[in-house]
């Protein structure tokens, strides 16, 4: 989905890999998110108790990941200087927020001039809350009740690394690095 709002808007895209901290066992529900640059977001929910031990343990497992990902995408291209740059982080949709909120904060941590929230959907009050992190949210479907993103797709397939990796390569032939960074109110 990045790929294609980069290459509309003639931007160049990079990747930012974010971790959902699944509950243990249940890992399809986020008790948090962690992304590049140490940032970690917790969010708990009501009577879900998980010991230090475990989230320690989740973590760390979801840290690997992050970094095997990034250098696997990478591939030994620097990431894009962010620095005075308008950010627009894509995602496929926003139910918890979690991911979206840690990726938010690290890409803070450089200084960018706006980060702007893009997804085709999204629950009204992840929405909201983003709102008081990013400096604009852009989601024109909100439905309620929300459930699920994968809910809104006719077909919703997990992306392959194979498949993020040819983008990438794509995107850097379509901007090589170098080039200077679109931003009219664009640029990741």
């Amino acid at each position: 989905m990045g790929y294609e709002v980069a290459h509309k808007l003639h931007a160049p895209l990079d990747i930012f890999v974010v971790r959902k901290l699944g509950y243990p066992g249940h890992e399809e529900y986020a008790m948090g998110a962690i992304a590049s640059g140490g940032v970690r977001v917790m969010s708990p929910q009501h009577g879900m108790h998980v010991s230090p031990e475990a989230i320690a343990q989740t973590i760390e497992r979801e840290q690997a990941e992050l970094v095997r990902r990034e250098q696997l995408y990478r591939q030994q291209q620097p990431a894009l200087p962010l620095q005075d740059c308008t950010v627009i982080v894509v995602d496929d949709g926003l139910a918890t927020g979690m991911t979206m909120e840690a990726a938010v904060q690290a890409i803070r941590q450089h200084h960018p001039r706006r980060i702007v929230v893009a997804a085709p959907v999204g629950a009204g009050d992840t929405c909201a809350m983003l709102r008081r992190h990013a400096d604009e949210v852009i989601c024109p479907a909100q439905p309620e009740p929300f459930r699920a993103v994968g809910l809104h797709y006719e077909d919703f397939p997990q992306s392959t690394d194979e498949e993020v990796s040819l983008l990438l390569k794509k995107a850097r032939r379509e901007h090589p690095p170098g080039d200077p960074i679109v931003s009219p109110s664009s640029g990741h």
